[in-house]
């Protein structure tokens, strides 16, 4: 009798705990990420250019949105465009989503792009462009989340000076350093 009080307890209490635990996880969750250091020592292949930002981004898996900020200063070159990309370090990768663009060819909504300064703003899932080729469709919130969760995804701010990327950083990398 003793026994089956312990095993019934035992069954309650993790019962419990994974009800909890589901409750948690169909709410969804709110994480907030960020690159430690935009340099040109980042991007592939590396640049030599005395410009510099940082980049945060909150993910809320329950509305599937991004809310970033980005902000850079010192690019040799005329702003054009800033994406967060799908890739692992010292790899480039497809274009995952828009933060700014001064060649309007980004989604409806996206800013332009300050030559110096602080973009933000809040991207619905329906602004996710793949990039498909790898595993991430338009609109897919999941597996980019789980991307930028994992350190595979980077942000790169682009300028007429250096179009394929004159700044870049790791989003949520394990081996962040300022280099």
């Amino acid at each position: 009798m003793r026994r089956q009080l312990v095993v019934l307890g035992a069954a309650i209490v993790f019962g419990g705990i994974f009800m909890v635990a589901s409750i948690g996880v169909a709410e969804g969750g709110k994480q907030d990420l960020k690159a430690d250091a935009l340099t040109g020592y980042q991007e592939n292949p590396d640049i030599s250019t005395a410009a510099s930002g940082s980049f945060t981004v909150s993910l809320d898996d329950a509305a599937e949105t991004l809310t970033y900020e980005l902000s850079y200063s010192g690019l040799e070159g005329t702003v054009q465009q800033s994406h967060v990309h799908f890739g692992k370090r010292a790899l480039n990768g497809g274009i995952t989503f828009f933060l700014c663009t001064n060649l309007g060819n980004g989604p409806a909504g996206t800013p332009a792009c300050p030559q110096e300064g602080t973009v933000s703003r809040t991207v619905p899932a329906s602004e996710i462009v793949g990039p498909a080729g790898q595993g991430i469709e338009a609109g897919n919130f999941a597996e980019l989340a789980a991307a930028l969760r994992s350190g595979h995804g980077y942000a790169n701010v682009h300028s007429t000076k250096w179009p394929g990327g004159e700044i870049r950083a790791q989003i949520n990398d394990q081996n962040q350093r300022e280099n």
